[in-house]
Protein backbone atom coordinates (compact mmCIF):
# COMPACT_ATOMS: atom_id res chain seq x y z
CA UNK A 1 0.00 0.00 0.00
CA UNK A 2 2.75 2.12 0.60
CA UNK A 3 4.26 1.97 -2.38
CA UNK A 4 1.37 2.26 -4.18
CA UNK A 5 0.49 6.09 -2.42
CA UNK A 6 4.32 6.73 -3.25
CA UNK A 7 4.22 5.60 -6.48
CA UNK A 8 1.03 7.97 -6.87
CA UNK A 9 2.83 11.01 -5.59
CA UNK A 10 6.02 10.64 -7.39
CA UNK A 11 3.47 10.28 -11.06
CA UNK A 12 2.13 13.91 -9.77
CA UNK A 13 5.07 15.45 -8.80
CA UNK A 14 6.79 14.53 -12.43
CA UNK A 15 3.49 15.54 -14.21
CA UNK A 16 3.45 19.19 -12.52
CA UNK A 17 6.99 19.78 -13.26
CA UNK A 18 6.45 18.47 -16.98
CA UNK A 19 3.33 20.50 -17.52
CA UNK A 20 5.54 23.51 -15.72
CA UNK A 21 8.62 23.19 -17.16
CA UNK A 22 9.17 20.72 -19.94
CA UNK A 23 5.94 22.02 -22.15
CA UNK A 24 6.68 23.80 -24.96
CA UNK A 25 3.81 25.90 -26.39
CA UNK A 26 3.94 25.82 -30.30
CA UNK A 27 1.72 27.93 -32.11
CA UNK A 28 1.62 28.33 -35.44
CA UNK A 29 3.82 31.00 -36.83
CA UNK A 30 2.23 33.45 -39.31
CA UNK A 31 5.56 31.70 -41.61
CA UNK A 32 6.00 35.30 -43.05
CA UNK A 33 8.21 34.37 -45.98
CA UNK A 34 5.40 32.53 -47.61
CA UNK A 35 2.86 35.12 -46.79
CA UNK A 36 4.79 37.89 -49.12
CA UNK A 37 2.95 37.38 -52.03
CA UNK A 38 -0.50 37.40 -51.02
CA UNK A 39 0.20 40.38 -48.50
CA UNK A 40 1.62 41.94 -51.23
CA UNK A 41 -1.68 42.10 -53.32
CA UNK A 42 -3.21 43.45 -50.07
CA UNK A 43 -3.47 46.59 -48.04
CA UNK A 44 -4.63 45.07 -44.86
CA UNK A 45 -3.64 42.40 -43.53
CA UNK A 46 -6.23 40.88 -40.95
CA UNK A 47 -5.13 38.50 -38.01
CA UNK A 48 -7.62 36.37 -36.89
CA UNK A 49 -7.87 35.05 -33.60
CA UNK A 50 -10.68 32.77 -32.25
CA UNK A 51 -11.80 31.75 -28.80
CA UNK A 52 -11.44 29.40 -26.56
CA UNK A 53 -8.33 26.71 -27.87
CA UNK A 54 -7.51 29.37 -30.95
CA UNK A 55 -7.72 26.46 -33.01
CA UNK A 56 -10.88 27.18 -34.18
CA UNK A 57 -10.69 27.62 -38.77
CA UNK A 58 -12.23 30.60 -39.82
CA UNK A 59 -15.11 29.10 -41.53
CA UNK A 60 -16.22 27.47 -38.45
CA UNK A 61 -15.95 30.35 -36.19
CA UNK A 62 -19.80 31.42 -36.30
CA UNK A 63 -19.59 33.56 -33.36
CA UNK A 64 -16.62 36.07 -34.87
CA UNK A 65 -16.57 35.25 -38.94
CA UNK A 66 -19.33 37.95 -39.52
CA UNK A 67 -17.53 40.53 -37.37
CA UNK A 68 -13.90 39.58 -39.42
CA UNK A 69 -16.65 39.83 -42.87
CA UNK A 70 -17.88 43.39 -41.37
CA UNK A 71 -14.88 44.50 -41.51
CA UNK A 72 -13.34 43.42 -44.94
CA UNK A 73 -16.74 44.81 -46.72
CA UNK A 74 -16.12 48.34 -44.56
CA UNK A 75 -12.17 48.13 -45.81
CA UNK A 76 -13.65 47.59 -49.28
CA UNK A 77 -16.05 50.75 -49.60
CA UNK A 78 -12.88 52.75 -48.78
CA UNK A 79 -10.93 51.04 -51.26
CA UNK A 80 -8.69 48.35 -49.68
CA UNK A 81 -8.21 45.39 -50.34
CA UNK A 82 -7.58 42.93 -47.26
CA UNK A 83 -6.98 39.35 -46.98
CA UNK A 84 -7.20 37.16 -43.19
CA UNK A 85 -4.79 35.21 -42.06
CA UNK A 86 -5.82 32.81 -39.38
CA UNK A 87 -3.77 32.24 -36.19
CA UNK A 88 -3.65 29.13 -34.43
CA UNK A 89 -2.61 29.16 -30.48
CA UNK A 90 -3.09 25.65 -29.55
CA UNK A 91 -2.18 22.66 -31.54
CA UNK A 92 -5.05 19.78 -32.33
CA UNK A 93 -3.33 17.41 -30.08
CA UNK A 94 -3.27 16.37 -26.32
CA UNK A 95 -0.30 17.92 -25.83
CA UNK A 96 -1.16 20.77 -27.34
CA UNK A 97 -4.02 21.43 -25.65
CA UNK A 98 -1.81 21.04 -22.49
CA UNK A 99 1.35 23.69 -23.36
CA UNK A 100 -2.29 25.74 -24.48
CA UNK A 101 -3.59 25.85 -21.24
CA UNK A 102 0.17 26.54 -19.42
CA UNK A 103 0.02 29.53 -21.87
CA UNK A 104 -3.39 30.37 -20.69
CA UNK A 105 -2.59 30.55 -17.24
CA UNK A 106 0.81 32.39 -18.43
CA UNK A 107 -1.76 35.14 -19.62
CA UNK A 108 -0.18 33.90 -23.27
CA UNK A 109 3.24 35.51 -22.18
CA UNK A 110 5.12 33.01 -24.77
CA UNK A 111 2.57 32.96 -28.12
CA UNK A 112 2.09 36.51 -27.73
CA UNK A 113 5.75 37.40 -27.97
CA UNK A 114 5.84 35.00 -31.02
CA UNK A 115 2.88 36.64 -32.46
CA UNK A 116 4.23 39.85 -32.04
CA UNK A 117 8.38 39.08 -33.42
CA UNK A 118 6.24 37.89 -36.15
CA UNK A 119 4.04 40.68 -36.73
CA UNK A 120 7.76 42.86 -36.19
CA UNK A 121 8.90 41.08 -39.16
CA UNK A 122 6.21 41.66 -41.30
CA UNK A 123 6.00 45.32 -40.94
CA UNK A 124 9.75 45.69 -41.80
CA UNK A 125 9.07 43.79 -44.80
CA UNK A 126 5.86 45.24 -46.01
CA UNK A 127 6.14 48.76 -44.39
CA UNK A 128 3.13 50.25 -46.33
CA UNK A 129 0.72 47.54 -45.05
CA UNK A 130 -1.74 48.21 -42.18
CA UNK A 131 -1.99 45.09 -39.98
CA UNK A 132 -5.59 44.91 -37.82
CA UNK A 133 -5.41 41.89 -35.35
CA UNK A 134 -8.84 40.85 -33.96
CA UNK A 135 -9.69 38.21 -31.44
CA UNK A 136 -12.47 37.13 -29.46
CA UNK A 137 -12.92 36.13 -25.42
CA UNK A 138 -9.34 34.62 -24.89
CA UNK A 139 -8.76 35.36 -28.66
CA UNK A 140 -9.18 38.66 -27.25
CA UNK A 141 -6.96 38.94 -24.35
CA UNK A 142 -4.47 36.97 -26.44
CA UNK A 143 -4.33 40.01 -29.03
CA UNK A 144 -3.99 42.32 -26.20
CA UNK A 145 -1.30 41.13 -24.61
CA UNK A 146 0.30 40.92 -27.99
CA UNK A 147 -0.43 44.97 -28.26
CA UNK A 148 1.67 45.36 -25.43
CA UNK A 149 4.66 43.56 -26.92
CA UNK A 150 4.96 45.47 -30.39
CA UNK A 151 8.18 47.37 -30.60
CA UNK A 152 7.40 51.46 -30.48
CA UNK A 153 8.87 51.69 -33.94
CA UNK A 154 5.83 49.01 -35.37
CA UNK A 155 3.29 50.25 -33.90
CA UNK A 156 2.42 52.87 -36.50
CA UNK A 157 1.59 49.68 -38.75
CA UNK A 158 -0.40 47.64 -36.65
CA UNK A 159 -3.44 47.68 -34.28
CA UNK A 160 -5.77 45.27 -32.51
CA UNK A 161 -9.45 44.72 -31.77
CA UNK A 162 -10.41 42.67 -28.86
CA UNK A 163 -14.11 41.38 -28.21
CA UNK A 164 -15.22 40.33 -24.85
CA UNK A 165 -12.13 39.36 -23.12
CA UNK A 166 -13.24 37.59 -20.02
CA UNK A 167 -12.78 39.63 -16.37
CA UNK A 168 -9.56 37.08 -14.96
CA UNK A 169 -7.52 39.24 -18.17
CA UNK A 170 -6.38 42.14 -16.19
CA UNK A 171 -6.99 44.71 -19.47
CA UNK A 172 -5.13 47.74 -19.62
CA UNK A 173 -6.02 50.07 -21.95
CA UNK A 174 -3.91 51.14 -24.92
CA UNK A 175 -3.89 54.02 -27.85
CA UNK A 176 -3.41 50.70 -30.50
CA UNK A 177 -5.96 48.65 -29.18
CA UNK A 178 -9.94 48.59 -29.15
CA UNK A 179 -11.29 46.94 -26.14
CA UNK A 180 -15.36 45.92 -26.81
CA UNK A 181 -17.40 44.94 -24.01
CA UNK A 182 -21.01 45.45 -25.27
CA UNK A 183 -21.13 48.37 -23.30
CA UNK A 184 -20.36 46.25 -20.19
CA UNK A 185 -23.25 44.01 -21.23
CA UNK A 186 -21.27 41.30 -21.13
CA UNK A 187 -21.10 39.02 -18.15
CA UNK A 188 -18.21 37.06 -18.68
CA UNK A 189 -16.40 40.12 -19.55
CA UNK A 190 -17.50 42.27 -16.27
CA UNK A 191 -17.45 39.19 -14.39
CA UNK A 192 -21.38 38.73 -13.29
CA UNK A 193 -20.48 35.19 -11.21
CA UNK A 194 -24.05 34.29 -10.29
CA UNK A 195 -25.00 34.90 -14.66
CA UNK A 196 -22.05 32.96 -15.36
CA UNK A 197 -23.04 30.48 -12.66
CA UNK A 198 -26.20 29.92 -13.93
CA UNK A 199 -25.43 29.60 -17.57
CA UNK A 200 -22.54 26.90 -16.35
CA UNK A 201 -25.46 25.06 -15.08
CA UNK A 202 -27.55 25.43 -17.93
CA UNK A 203 -24.39 24.00 -20.21
CA UNK A 204 -24.91 20.41 -19.90
CA UNK A 205 -28.53 20.09 -20.58
CA UNK A 206 -28.08 22.25 -24.12
CA UNK A 207 -25.62 20.37 -25.14
CA UNK A 208 -27.70 16.94 -24.44
CA UNK A 209 -30.93 18.77 -26.50
CA UNK A 210 -28.26 19.63 -29.23
CA UNK A 211 -27.38 16.06 -29.40
CA UNK A 212 -30.77 14.80 -29.51
CA UNK A 213 -31.52 16.86 -32.03
CA UNK A 214 -28.56 15.57 -34.26
CA UNK A 215 -26.39 18.93 -33.93
CA UNK A 216 -22.82 18.80 -33.33
CA UNK A 217 -22.41 21.44 -30.40
CA UNK A 218 -19.51 20.87 -28.67
CA UNK A 219 -19.48 21.48 -24.97
CA UNK A 220 -17.39 23.81 -24.25
CA UNK A 221 -19.48 25.83 -26.78
CA UNK A 222 -22.74 24.89 -24.80
CA UNK A 223 -21.48 27.71 -22.65
CA UNK A 224 -23.36 30.77 -23.35
CA UNK A 225 -22.72 33.63 -20.78
CA UNK A 226 -24.97 36.08 -21.25
CA UNK A 227 -24.30 39.24 -23.42
CA UNK A 228 -21.32 37.32 -24.93
CA UNK A 229 -22.83 37.22 -28.69
CA UNK A 230 -21.47 40.12 -30.78
CA UNK A 231 -23.00 41.14 -33.56
CA UNK A 232 -21.92 43.71 -36.24
CA UNK A 233 -24.49 44.76 -36.70
CA UNK A 234 -25.36 45.78 -33.30
CA UNK A 235 -24.44 49.31 -32.18
CA UNK A 236 -22.31 47.94 -29.49
CA UNK A 237 -20.20 46.33 -31.91
CA UNK A 238 -19.86 47.83 -35.85
CA UNK A 239 -19.87 51.08 -35.27
CA UNK A 240 -17.31 51.06 -32.67
CA UNK A 241 -14.83 48.89 -34.88
CA UNK A 242 -15.75 51.16 -37.89
CA UNK A 243 -15.26 54.65 -35.61
CA UNK A 244 -12.01 52.92 -34.73
CA UNK A 245 -10.40 51.89 -38.42
CA UNK A 246 -11.11 54.95 -39.34
CA UNK A 247 -8.97 56.82 -37.14
CA UNK A 248 -6.20 54.30 -37.94
CA UNK A 249 -6.66 53.82 -41.61
CA UNK A 250 -8.40 56.96 -42.66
Amino acid sequence: MRKIKYLIIFFIISGSLFFLFGLKVAPEHLQVQGLWDSAAQSDVIIIFNSGGWGDTSLEEAQDFTPIIKGIQETLNEWGYNSIVIPYQRTEDTFLGKLAGTKDFFNSFSSSSEILAKDLKQLAENLPEKKIIMAGLSNGGAFVEETVRKIPEEARESICGIAVGVPFWHQASPSEGLLQLTNKNKDSLSMGEVEALLLSLVKTPFRWLSAKIKGGNLAFARAFQAPGHIYSWSSSEVGPQIVAFLEGKLR
